[in-house]
């Protein structure tokens, strides 16, 4: 089977009536998540069959559609509030308990995220959010901090089956690998697998990343579901052929 490599960055999408090359599916693997957005939508307009699809990114990439998600599906995870202004989203932490945390809801790699310990650093890290926030329409995405034991776990769906579960452990509170926490390998439990494959399905997304968190009971949480899974960390703590099963599952719809 031919395939090609798109950049989307060098490529032009016509809007009125141009066709793209007859792909029988395209592997979405933008790390942009707007590039992503834009590009999987003009693509399915045109007939093309996309991984993942319009549908799964724009709920991935935002936090509070992938939490009202899973909140549908009854799947558990972190107890959330959303509050568009200042003022209600120093009340929603207050009202949650120290300490929580402050995430923007279009954002990956751990980036921008905050701890809140106590009432002044809310102040202090809520009056900083909104001032920096030049359009004033992004809500302030408040969450419980889950008291992890020093690490969350990472697994990948491809196609309703989990490929893989891993540790991510790091001493600071942000454990991504992108922000230096390491991987170490996990067999894959019946709960684990059922929790992923709930989570994928809740988005409905065909190859997803999905971070669970263990709270101090025992009891596992669907954190978050990510639309395009880097697995560069993965590859050390697994034996699974991660980048196979991918293209398995790609070859398979595209037959």
């Amino acid at each position: 089977m031919n395939f090609a490599r798109i950049d989307v960055r060098q490529v032009i999408f016509d809007l009125n009536g141009a066709t793209p090359r007859d792909y029988d599916v395209v592997l979405v693997r933008c790390l942009s998540h707007s590039r992503a957005l834009y590009a999987v939508k003009i693509l399915q307009e045109q007939g093309v069959r996309t991984v993942n699809s319009y549908e799964a990114i724009a709920t991935c990439g935002d936090k509070v559609l992938t939490t009202l998600a899973l909140i549908e599906r009854g799947i558990p995870t972190p107890r959330t509030a959303i509050a568009f202004a200042r003022e209600p989203a120093l009340k929603a932490v207050e009202k949650m308990g120290y300490p929580v945390v402050l995430k923007p809801p279009i954002g990956s790699w751990g980036r921008l995220m905050s701890k809140l310990n106590d009432r002044e650093a809310a102040e202090a890290v809520l009056e900083h959010k909104e001032a920096l926030d030049k359009s004033q329409d992004a809500p302030f995405y408040v969450q419980e901090y889950i008291h992890k034991p020093g690490r969350d776990i990472r697994t990948l769906v491809v196609g309703g089956e989990t490929v893989y579960a891993v540790y991510r452990s790091s001493t600071h509170w942000i454990t991504n690998t992108a922000r230096g926490g390491h991987t170490s390998g996990l067999p894959l439990s019946p709960e684990i697998d059922r929790l992923s494959r709930a989570a994928a399905e809740a988005v409905g997304g065909d190859i997803v990343a999905v971070d669970i968190l263990e709270d101090a009971d025992g009891s596992l949480l669907v954190n978050e579901v990510n639309h395009t899974p880097e697995f560069h960390g993965a590859m050390q703590a697994t034996e699974a052929n991660i980048a196979g099963k991918m293209v398995d599952y790609i070859l398979k719809i595209a037959s």
